[in-house]
Protein backbone atom coordinates (compact mmCIF):
# COMPACT_ATOMS: atom_id res chain seq x y z
CA UNK A 1 0.00 0.00 0.00
CA UNK A 2 1.43 3.63 -0.97
CA UNK A 3 0.50 6.94 0.42
CA UNK A 4 -0.60 9.26 -2.04
CA UNK A 5 2.04 12.25 -2.49
CA UNK A 6 0.55 16.04 -3.61
CA UNK A 7 3.17 18.04 -4.87
CA UNK A 8 4.04 20.80 -3.30
CA UNK A 9 5.88 23.99 -3.73
CA UNK A 10 10.40 22.92 -3.64
CA UNK A 11 11.41 23.70 -0.17
CA UNK A 12 15.22 24.50 0.41
CA UNK A 13 17.06 21.49 2.51
CA UNK A 14 18.94 24.45 4.24
CA UNK A 15 15.27 26.52 5.24
CA UNK A 16 13.98 22.78 6.73
CA UNK A 17 17.08 21.95 8.85
CA UNK A 18 17.39 18.76 7.55
CA UNK A 19 19.30 17.26 4.39
CA UNK A 20 17.11 14.63 1.58
CA UNK A 21 17.76 11.85 3.92
CA UNK A 22 16.22 13.30 6.63
CA UNK A 23 13.29 14.40 4.15
CA UNK A 24 13.31 10.48 3.34
CA UNK A 25 12.97 8.83 7.01
CA UNK A 26 10.02 11.42 7.21
CA UNK A 27 8.24 10.67 4.21
CA UNK A 28 8.72 6.71 5.17
CA UNK A 29 7.55 7.63 8.94
CA UNK A 30 4.65 9.01 7.88
CA UNK A 31 3.52 6.72 4.85
CA UNK A 32 4.15 3.87 7.91
CA UNK A 33 1.72 5.99 10.13
CA UNK A 34 -0.84 6.45 7.61
CA UNK A 35 -0.81 2.31 6.51
CA UNK A 36 -1.04 1.89 10.51
CA UNK A 37 -4.27 3.69 10.86
CA UNK A 38 -5.68 2.71 7.67
CA UNK A 39 -5.29 -1.05 8.56
CA UNK A 40 -6.71 -0.12 12.22
CA UNK A 41 -10.10 1.21 11.23
CA UNK A 42 -13.26 -0.79 12.16
CA UNK A 43 -14.71 0.35 8.89
CA UNK A 44 -13.55 -0.97 5.25
CA UNK A 45 -12.28 2.02 3.32
CA UNK A 46 -10.78 2.46 -0.45
CA UNK A 47 -9.50 5.75 -2.08
CA UNK A 48 -9.18 6.63 -5.64
CA UNK A 49 -6.99 9.33 -7.52
CA UNK A 50 -8.55 12.05 -9.74
CA UNK A 51 -8.34 8.90 -12.41
CA UNK A 52 -10.48 6.80 -10.68
CA UNK A 53 -7.56 4.65 -9.89
CA UNK A 54 -7.23 2.41 -6.39
CA UNK A 55 -4.66 3.93 -4.22
CA UNK A 56 -5.78 2.84 -0.44
CA UNK A 57 -7.40 -0.59 0.60
CA UNK A 58 -7.10 -1.44 4.54
CA UNK A 59 -7.66 -5.08 6.12
CA UNK A 60 -11.23 -4.69 6.72
CA UNK A 61 -11.84 -4.37 2.94
CA UNK A 62 -9.35 -7.34 2.60
CA UNK A 63 -11.72 -8.99 5.54
CA UNK A 64 -14.87 -8.10 3.74
CA UNK A 65 -14.25 -8.74 0.31
CA UNK A 66 -11.34 -10.91 0.36
CA UNK A 67 -8.89 -9.02 -2.14
CA UNK A 68 -5.54 -8.13 -0.56
CA UNK A 69 -3.81 -4.85 -0.49
CA UNK A 70 -1.56 -6.01 -3.16
CA UNK A 71 -3.97 -7.11 -5.60
CA UNK A 72 -7.02 -3.91 -5.01
CA UNK A 73 -4.32 -1.07 -5.12
CA UNK A 74 -3.21 -0.09 -8.78
CA UNK A 75 -6.79 -0.86 -10.31
CA UNK A 76 -8.55 1.42 -13.14
CA UNK A 77 -11.75 1.67 -10.37
CA UNK A 78 -13.38 -1.51 -9.56
CA UNK A 79 -15.56 -2.87 -12.16
CA UNK A 80 -14.71 -6.23 -13.75
CA UNK A 81 -13.31 -7.51 -10.25
CA UNK A 82 -14.97 -6.24 -7.03
CA UNK A 83 -18.33 -4.49 -9.17
CA UNK A 84 -20.53 -6.96 -11.47
CA UNK A 85 -20.12 -5.52 -14.91
CA UNK A 86 -24.02 -5.06 -14.77
CA UNK A 87 -23.52 -2.52 -11.75
CA UNK A 88 -20.21 -0.92 -12.60
CA UNK A 89 -21.90 1.83 -14.71
CA UNK A 90 -24.10 2.58 -11.42
CA UNK A 91 -21.36 2.33 -9.53
CA UNK A 92 -18.70 4.76 -12.14
CA UNK A 93 -21.51 7.12 -12.05
CA UNK A 94 -21.56 7.46 -7.77
CA UNK A 95 -18.00 7.31 -7.77
CA UNK A 96 -17.96 10.13 -9.90
CA UNK A 97 -20.35 12.60 -8.70
CA UNK A 98 -18.73 11.97 -5.56
CA UNK A 99 -15.76 13.89 -6.68
CA UNK A 100 -18.00 17.32 -7.72
CA UNK A 101 -20.31 16.97 -4.70
CA UNK A 102 -19.58 18.94 -1.46
CA UNK A 103 -20.31 16.87 1.76
CA UNK A 104 -20.75 13.19 2.23
CA UNK A 105 -22.88 11.04 0.37
CA UNK A 106 -24.60 7.96 1.47
CA UNK A 107 -25.33 4.45 -1.06
CA UNK A 108 -25.81 1.16 -1.11
CA UNK A 109 -24.55 -1.07 -3.95
CA UNK A 110 -23.70 -4.74 -4.61
CA UNK A 111 -19.76 -5.33 -4.49
CA UNK A 112 -18.27 -9.23 -5.49
CA UNK A 113 -15.89 -11.30 -2.97
CA UNK A 114 -12.91 -12.51 -4.67
CA UNK A 115 -14.91 -15.89 -4.37
CA UNK A 116 -17.36 -14.30 -6.89
CA UNK A 117 -20.15 -13.49 -3.96
CA UNK A 118 -22.16 -10.64 -3.49
CA UNK A 119 -22.16 -8.42 -0.61
CA UNK A 120 -24.40 -5.43 0.06
CA UNK A 121 -22.62 -2.53 1.77
CA UNK A 122 -23.41 0.74 2.88
CA UNK A 123 -20.94 3.11 1.63
CA UNK A 124 -20.02 7.20 2.46
CA UNK A 125 -18.19 8.71 -0.40
CA UNK A 126 -16.30 12.08 -0.23
CA UNK A 127 -13.59 14.11 -2.31
CA UNK A 128 -10.43 14.47 -1.53
CA UNK A 129 -9.40 17.89 -2.08
CA UNK A 130 -6.43 18.73 -3.49
CA UNK A 131 -3.98 21.62 -4.50
CA UNK A 132 -5.78 24.29 -5.37
CA UNK A 133 -9.18 23.61 -4.25
CA UNK A 134 -9.57 20.51 -6.50
CA UNK A 135 -10.56 17.25 -6.14
CA UNK A 136 -7.60 14.81 -5.36
CA UNK A 137 -9.94 11.70 -5.85
CA UNK A 138 -12.35 10.25 -3.70
CA UNK A 139 -12.42 8.20 -0.25
CA UNK A 140 -14.90 5.27 0.11
CA UNK A 141 -16.00 4.17 3.59
CA UNK A 142 -17.88 0.78 3.78
CA UNK A 143 -19.52 -1.72 5.44
CA UNK A 144 -21.91 -4.37 5.27
CA UNK A 145 -25.32 -3.33 5.37
CA UNK A 146 -26.47 -5.94 8.19
CA UNK A 147 -23.85 -4.35 10.26
CA UNK A 148 -24.39 -1.11 9.45
CA UNK A 149 -28.55 -1.36 10.33
CA UNK A 150 -27.55 -3.57 13.09
CA UNK A 151 -25.46 -0.64 14.78
CA UNK A 152 -27.89 1.92 13.82
CA UNK A 153 -30.49 -0.23 15.85
CA UNK A 154 -28.42 0.16 18.84
CA UNK A 155 -28.19 3.87 18.91
CA UNK A 156 -31.94 3.91 18.04
CA UNK A 157 -32.95 1.54 20.83
CA UNK A 158 -30.48 4.08 23.25
CA UNK A 159 -32.17 6.64 21.96
CA UNK A 160 -35.66 5.39 22.52
CA UNK A 161 -34.95 3.94 26.18
CA UNK A 162 -33.56 7.41 27.13
CA UNK A 163 -35.90 9.13 25.20
CA UNK A 164 -40.16 8.55 26.19
CA UNK A 165 -39.48 4.67 27.32
CA UNK A 166 -42.81 3.83 29.72
CA UNK A 167 -40.24 2.70 32.11
CA UNK A 168 -37.05 3.69 33.94
CA UNK A 169 -33.87 3.80 32.75
CA UNK A 170 -30.31 4.26 34.75
CA UNK A 171 -26.71 3.60 34.06
CA UNK A 172 -24.87 3.18 37.06
CA UNK A 173 -20.97 2.75 36.78
CA UNK A 174 -18.67 1.10 38.50
CA UNK A 175 -18.96 3.15 41.84
CA UNK A 176 -22.61 2.09 41.93
CA UNK A 177 -23.46 6.23 40.89
CA UNK A 178 -26.18 7.03 38.85
CA UNK A 179 -24.38 8.07 35.36
CA UNK A 180 -26.98 8.59 32.78
CA UNK A 181 -30.77 8.07 33.69
CA UNK A 182 -34.40 8.66 31.67
CA UNK A 183 -37.16 11.56 31.95
CA UNK A 184 -39.44 8.24 33.49
CA UNK A 185 -36.24 7.44 36.04
CA UNK A 186 -35.72 10.89 37.26
CA UNK A 187 -39.57 11.15 38.54
CA UNK A 188 -39.51 8.04 39.86
CA UNK A 189 -36.48 9.26 41.76
CA UNK A 190 -38.10 12.50 42.58
CA UNK A 191 -35.80 14.33 41.49
CA UNK A 192 -34.65 15.69 37.65
CA UNK A 193 -32.04 14.01 35.12
CA UNK A 194 -28.69 15.98 35.69
CA UNK A 195 -29.61 16.41 39.75
CA UNK A 196 -29.39 12.87 40.43
CA UNK A 197 -25.92 12.02 38.22
CA UNK A 198 -23.04 10.98 40.50
CA UNK A 199 -25.13 10.89 43.63
CA UNK A 200 -24.84 7.93 45.89
CA UNK A 201 -28.45 5.89 45.72
CA UNK A 202 -28.27 6.47 49.77
CA UNK A 203 -29.07 10.17 48.83
CA UNK A 204 -32.21 9.63 46.83
CA UNK A 205 -33.59 6.05 48.57
CA UNK A 206 -33.91 6.04 52.11
CA UNK A 207 -35.12 2.10 52.62
CA UNK A 208 -34.17 -0.76 50.12
CA UNK A 209 -30.91 1.12 48.78
CA UNK A 210 -28.56 -2.29 50.76
CA UNK A 211 -30.86 -4.22 48.67
CA UNK A 212 -30.43 -2.11 45.36
CA UNK A 213 -27.03 -1.91 45.84
CA UNK A 214 -26.33 -5.36 46.67
CA UNK A 215 -27.63 -6.79 42.85
CA UNK A 216 -25.70 -4.26 41.13
CA UNK A 217 -22.80 -5.78 43.35
CA UNK A 218 -24.24 -8.94 41.67
CA UNK A 219 -24.67 -7.91 38.26
CA UNK A 220 -20.76 -6.30 38.26
CA UNK A 221 -19.50 -9.48 39.56
CA UNK A 222 -21.42 -12.48 38.46
CA UNK A 223 -23.49 -11.08 35.21
CA UNK A 224 -27.24 -10.31 34.86
CA UNK A 225 -29.43 -12.30 37.23
CA UNK A 226 -32.02 -15.13 35.62
CA UNK A 227 -35.16 -13.31 35.66
CA UNK A 228 -36.47 -9.77 37.22
CA UNK A 229 -36.86 -9.30 40.72
CA UNK A 230 -39.11 -7.07 43.15
CA UNK A 231 -37.15 -4.56 45.04
CA UNK A 232 -39.21 -2.40 47.53
CA UNK A 233 -37.76 0.87 48.58
CA UNK A 234 -38.49 3.92 49.66
CA UNK A 235 -37.86 7.33 48.28
CA UNK A 236 -36.36 10.15 50.10
CA UNK A 237 -38.17 13.28 51.08
CA UNK A 238 -36.96 15.67 47.96
CA UNK A 239 -38.21 19.08 48.05
CA UNK A 240 -41.23 18.87 51.04
CA UNK A 241 -42.80 15.61 49.37
CA UNK A 242 -43.33 12.81 51.91
CA UNK A 243 -41.67 9.49 51.76
CA UNK A 244 -43.18 6.94 49.72
CA UNK A 245 -42.91 3.34 49.86
CA UNK A 246 -42.36 1.70 46.14
CA UNK A 247 -42.20 -1.60 44.76
CA UNK A 248 -40.05 -1.47 41.12
CA UNK A 249 -39.58 -4.63 38.88
CA UNK A 250 -36.38 -4.62 38.29
CA UNK A 251 -33.85 -6.31 35.35
CA UNK A 252 -30.28 -5.82 35.24
CA UNK A 253 -27.57 -5.75 32.17
CA UNK A 254 -23.94 -5.61 32.79
CA UNK A 255 -22.33 -3.83 30.72
CA UNK A 256 -18.78 -4.14 29.41
CA UNK A 257 -16.42 -1.99 26.77
CA UNK A 258 -16.35 -3.82 23.07
CA UNK A 259 -13.14 -2.16 22.24
CA UNK A 260 -11.22 -3.88 25.21
CA UNK A 261 -9.14 -6.98 24.51
CA UNK A 262 -10.26 -8.30 27.60
CA UNK A 263 -14.15 -7.21 29.07
CA UNK A 264 -14.31 -4.15 31.11
CA UNK A 265 -17.09 -3.52 33.21
CA UNK A 266 -18.54 0.01 32.63
CA UNK A 267 -20.93 -0.44 34.94
CA UNK A 268 -24.48 -1.54 34.87
CA UNK A 269 -27.95 -0.66 33.17
CA UNK A 270 -31.02 -0.68 35.86
CA UNK A 271 -34.61 -1.34 34.10
CA UNK A 272 -37.54 -0.72 36.59
CA UNK A 273 -40.90 -0.29 36.66
CA UNK A 274 -43.48 0.18 39.41
CA UNK A 275 -45.54 -2.47 40.56
CA UNK A 276 -46.75 -1.17 43.60
CA UNK A 277 -50.31 -1.07 43.11
CA UNK A 278 -50.53 -4.43 41.87
CA UNK A 279 -48.06 -6.16 44.16
CA UNK A 280 -50.55 -4.15 46.72
CA UNK A 281 -53.50 -5.77 45.32
CA UNK A 282 -51.81 -9.22 45.59
CA UNK A 283 -51.14 -9.08 49.34
CA UNK A 284 -54.15 -7.73 50.33
CA UNK A 285 -55.82 -10.48 47.75
CA UNK A 286 -53.17 -13.25 49.47
CA UNK A 287 -54.53 -11.37 52.97
CA UNK A 288 -57.85 -11.70 52.62
CA UNK A 289 -57.56 -15.32 51.57
CA UNK A 290 -55.50 -16.60 54.62
CA UNK A 291 -57.81 -14.80 57.15
CA UNK A 292 -60.93 -16.38 55.29
CA UNK A 293 -59.05 -19.52 55.54
CA UNK A 294 -58.12 -19.02 59.51
CA UNK A 295 -62.10 -18.29 60.14
CA UNK A 296 -63.14 -21.31 58.03
CA UNK A 297 -60.88 -23.23 60.24
CA UNK A 298 -61.85 -21.68 63.49
CA UNK A 299 -65.56 -22.09 62.80
CA UNK A 300 -65.01 -26.28 62.24
CA UNK A 301 -63.21 -26.24 65.44
CA UNK A 302 -65.53 -24.20 67.35
CA UNK A 303 -68.60 -26.92 66.44
CA UNK A 304 -66.44 -29.75 68.24
CA UNK A 305 -66.44 -27.25 71.64
CA UNK A 306 -68.86 -27.81 74.58
CA UNK A 307 -67.91 -24.52 76.62
CA UNK A 308 -68.67 -21.36 74.55
CA UNK A 309 -65.99 -19.56 76.41
CA UNK A 310 -63.48 -22.05 75.33
CA UNK A 311 -65.52 -21.57 71.78
CA UNK A 312 -63.89 -17.24 71.98
CA UNK A 313 -60.63 -18.28 73.17
CA UNK A 314 -60.57 -20.34 70.31
CA UNK A 315 -61.55 -17.72 67.90
CA UNK A 316 -58.98 -15.64 68.89
CA UNK A 317 -56.23 -18.08 68.55
CA UNK A 318 -57.07 -18.66 65.16
CA UNK A 319 -57.14 -15.00 64.37
CA UNK A 320 -53.51 -14.40 65.79
CA UNK A 321 -52.26 -15.88 63.29
CA UNK A 322 -50.61 -13.29 60.89
CA UNK A 323 -52.60 -10.57 62.20
CA UNK A 324 -51.20 -9.61 65.96
CA UNK A 325 -49.29 -10.62 68.72
CA UNK A 326 -51.48 -10.31 71.39
CA UNK A 327 -55.26 -10.20 72.27
CA UNK A 328 -57.25 -9.42 75.43
CA UNK A 329 -61.19 -9.88 75.86
CA UNK A 330 -62.83 -7.13 78.49
CA UNK A 331 -66.33 -7.57 79.74
CA UNK A 332 -68.85 -5.72 80.61
CA UNK A 333 -70.37 -6.64 84.36
CA UNK A 334 -73.78 -6.81 83.01
CA UNK A 335 -74.36 -6.26 79.18
CA UNK A 336 -75.21 -2.83 78.20
CA UNK A 337 -77.06 -1.26 75.09
CA UNK A 338 -75.22 1.55 75.07
CA UNK A 339 -72.95 1.95 77.81
CA UNK A 340 -72.30 5.83 79.46
CA UNK A 341 -68.92 6.28 80.96
CA UNK A 342 -67.32 5.73 83.15
CA UNK A 343 -66.64 2.12 81.81
CA UNK A 344 -65.57 -0.70 84.10
CA UNK A 345 -64.17 -3.78 82.19
CA UNK A 346 -62.88 -7.24 83.64
CA UNK A 347 -59.88 -9.00 81.90
CA UNK A 348 -62.23 -12.59 80.66
CA UNK A 349 -59.44 -14.15 78.23
CA UNK A 350 -55.92 -13.15 77.82
CA UNK A 351 -53.00 -14.64 75.57
CA UNK A 352 -50.02 -15.66 77.19
CA UNK A 353 -47.44 -13.40 77.16
CA UNK A 354 -44.67 -15.85 77.36
CA UNK A 355 -44.50 -19.12 75.59
CA UNK A 356 -46.86 -19.56 73.21
CA UNK A 357 -50.16 -21.83 73.79
CA UNK A 358 -53.86 -21.61 74.21
CA UNK A 359 -55.72 -18.62 75.43
CA UNK A 360 -56.56 -18.88 78.90
CA UNK A 361 -59.63 -17.97 80.42
CA UNK A 362 -60.42 -15.89 83.73
CA UNK A 363 -63.12 -16.70 86.37
CA UNK A 364 -66.15 -14.00 86.23
CA UNK A 365 -66.62 -11.82 88.79
CA UNK A 366 -63.01 -10.15 89.15
CA UNK A 367 -62.20 -6.99 89.93
CA UNK A 368 -62.17 -3.96 87.13
CA UNK A 369 -58.85 -3.62 85.20
CA UNK A 370 -57.48 -0.37 86.06
CA UNK A 371 -57.48 1.59 82.51
CA UNK A 372 -56.32 5.29 82.80
CA UNK A 373 -58.48 7.72 80.65
CA UNK A 374 -58.36 7.53 77.11
CA UNK A 375 -57.91 3.87 76.85
CA UNK A 376 -58.50 2.60 73.44
CA UNK A 377 -60.88 -0.48 75.28
CA UNK A 378 -63.19 1.88 77.35
CA UNK A 379 -63.28 4.21 74.00
CA UNK A 380 -64.32 1.44 71.58
CA UNK A 381 -67.23 0.25 74.24
CA UNK A 382 -68.27 3.88 74.10
CA UNK A 383 -68.41 4.97 71.03
CA UNK A 384 -69.58 1.20 69.58
CA UNK A 385 -66.71 1.64 67.22
CA UNK A 386 -63.22 0.38 66.57
CA UNK A 387 -60.15 2.37 67.82
CA UNK A 388 -56.61 2.33 67.03
CA UNK A 389 -53.27 3.41 68.86
CA UNK A 390 -50.02 3.74 68.35
CA UNK A 391 -46.99 3.73 70.53
CA UNK A 392 -45.56 7.82 71.31
CA UNK A 393 -42.48 6.37 72.20
CA UNK A 394 -43.06 7.46 75.79
CA UNK A 395 -41.09 5.31 78.26
CA UNK A 396 -43.80 2.83 79.88
CA UNK A 397 -46.42 3.52 77.26
CA UNK A 398 -47.70 0.10 76.85
CA UNK A 399 -47.35 -1.13 80.68
CA UNK A 400 -49.24 1.82 81.75
CA UNK A 401 -52.36 1.09 79.81
CA UNK A 402 -51.78 -2.75 81.09
CA UNK A 403 -50.60 -4.40 78.01
CA UNK A 404 -47.30 -6.85 77.36
CA UNK A 405 -43.86 -4.44 77.11
CA UNK A 406 -42.93 -3.83 73.70
CA UNK A 407 -46.55 -3.45 72.36
CA UNK A 408 -46.36 -0.56 69.93
CA UNK A 409 -49.94 -0.63 67.99
CA UNK A 410 -53.23 -1.57 69.50
CA UNK A 411 -56.66 -2.12 68.21
CA UNK A 412 -59.63 -2.19 70.19
CA UNK A 413 -63.24 -3.33 68.93
CA UNK A 414 -66.09 -3.66 70.76
CA UNK A 415 -68.17 -6.75 71.06
CA UNK A 416 -71.92 -6.42 70.36
CA UNK A 417 -74.42 -9.33 70.18
CA UNK A 418 -77.99 -8.86 70.61
CA UNK A 419 -78.24 -5.63 70.49
CA UNK A 420 -76.15 -5.33 73.59
CA UNK A 421 -72.10 -4.26 74.11
CA UNK A 422 -70.82 -7.24 76.12
CA UNK A 423 -67.50 -5.46 76.37
CA UNK A 424 -64.07 -5.30 73.63
CA UNK A 425 -61.46 -6.85 72.18
CA UNK A 426 -58.41 -5.70 71.67
CA UNK A 427 -55.40 -7.03 69.74
CA UNK A 428 -51.46 -5.86 69.74
CA UNK A 429 -48.17 -5.74 67.67
CA UNK A 430 -45.09 -5.74 68.69
CA UNK A 431 -42.27 -3.29 66.67
CA UNK A 432 -42.03 -5.73 64.06
CA UNK A 433 -45.00 -5.24 62.45
CA UNK A 434 -46.87 -2.45 60.93
CA UNK A 435 -49.24 -0.42 62.06
CA UNK A 436 -53.34 -1.47 62.04
CA UNK A 437 -55.15 0.07 59.18
CA UNK A 438 -58.96 0.17 57.91
CA UNK A 439 -58.45 -3.22 56.55
CA UNK A 440 -57.60 -5.03 59.61
CA UNK A 441 -60.12 -3.13 61.54
CA UNK A 442 -62.86 -4.73 59.58
CA UNK A 443 -60.93 -7.80 59.85
CA UNK A 444 -61.05 -7.50 63.60
CA UNK A 445 -64.50 -6.41 63.57
CA UNK A 446 -65.60 -9.84 62.03
CA UNK A 447 -63.58 -11.60 64.81
CA UNK A 448 -65.78 -9.86 67.32
CA UNK A 449 -68.88 -10.80 65.91
CA UNK A 450 -67.89 -14.52 66.76
CA UNK A 451 -66.43 -13.80 69.83
CA UNK A 452 -69.36 -11.87 71.38
CA UNK A 453 -71.79 -14.61 69.79
CA UNK A 454 -69.97 -17.47 71.89
CA UNK A 455 -69.74 -15.24 74.94
CA UNK A 456 -73.61 -14.23 75.07
CA UNK A 457 -73.88 -17.78 74.57
CA UNK A 458 -72.04 -18.60 77.86
CA UNK A 459 -73.40 -16.25 79.65
CA UNK A 460 -76.98 -17.26 78.48
CA UNK A 461 -76.38 -20.85 79.42
CA UNK A 462 -75.00 -20.00 82.83
CA UNK A 463 -77.88 -18.23 84.15
CA UNK A 464 -79.72 -21.48 83.37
Amino acid sequence: MTAPHQPGPARPDAAAGRGPGAEAAVDSDDSGLLAALLDGMDAALCAFDAEGTVTHWNREAERILGWTAAEAVGRPGLAGWAVRAADAEEVTARLTAAVRAHGRQVHEFPLLTKGGGRVLVRTQLSAVPGAGGRAAGVYCAFSEVHTQIDLERSIALSEALFGDASWGVVLVDADLRPALANAHAARALRTGRTALLGRPLGELLEHGVEEVEGALQYVLASGAPPAPSDLWVTLRDQGGAPPERRCWRSGFVKLASPLAEEPVPLGVAWLFVDVTAARLVEQESARLRFRGSQLHRAGRAVAECEDPVEAASLYLDFALAGFADHALVDLLPEPEAAPEPPVRLVRAVATPTGTPGPSPTTAPGGLPVPYPESHPAPQAVERCGSVRAASDCTENWATSRKWPEGTIHALATPLRSRGRTLGAVTFLRGPSRRPFDRGDAAYAEDVATRVAAALDLAAAVGKK
